[in-house]
């Protein structure tokens, strides 16, 4: 029976359709399964979104924690979760600056970019300083450059 699925309910048990691909996706959006799934997305989108910002708080404190990505995470989460969060986060006016940059150039601040090299050579420093093996030294150093490539290829503002 390829091609075919069992319906239960207003249809008497056993009997068979031919599977429509439409039909899933009809139920899958109807109002009421939507409503149902809508709530439990929106408060996971707002828990990331606090969580996010919350770590980069912390990043404003310590200095080899990075605060950007944090709260560009947390931008995002906050417009699938919590306009009102999302809309402080972007009048902010330490973090609505770099929020705007990167939605409309995906450029990162030379200040960003000076600071998220430096974290990561020393970083990378360290381990070399605590004698770690060379499988840790080259897999680290290797995710550290391709990191730092990539912040070095975007714009800056």
């Amino acid at each position: 029976m390829a091609g075919e699925i069992k319906y239960v309910g207003s249809q008497q048990a056993g009997q068979t359709r031919p599977l429509i691909h439409g039909r899933i996706d009809a139920v899958m959006n109807r109002p009421e399964t939507q409503a149902m799934k809508a709530p439990f997305g929106k408060t996971g989108f707002r828990i990331l979104a606090y969580m996010f910002l919350a770590i980069g708080a912390v990043g404003v404190v310590l200095p080899l924690l990075p605060t950007t990505p944090f709260v560009r995470l947390a931008a995002f989460f906050a417009s699938k979760g919590s306009p009102e969060f999302a809309r402080w986060l972007e009048e902010h006016p330490s973090f609505g600056p770099a929020i705007a940059q990167w939605r409309h150039r995906r450029a990162i601040p030379v200040k960003a970019k000076i600071l998220a090299c430096s974290m990561m050579a020393i970083s990378w420093s360290m381990l070399v300083w605590l004698g770690s093996t060379v499988f840790v030294l080259t897999v680290s150093g290797l995710c550290l450059l391709g990191i730092a490539g990539y912040l070095i290829t975007r714009p800056s503002c």
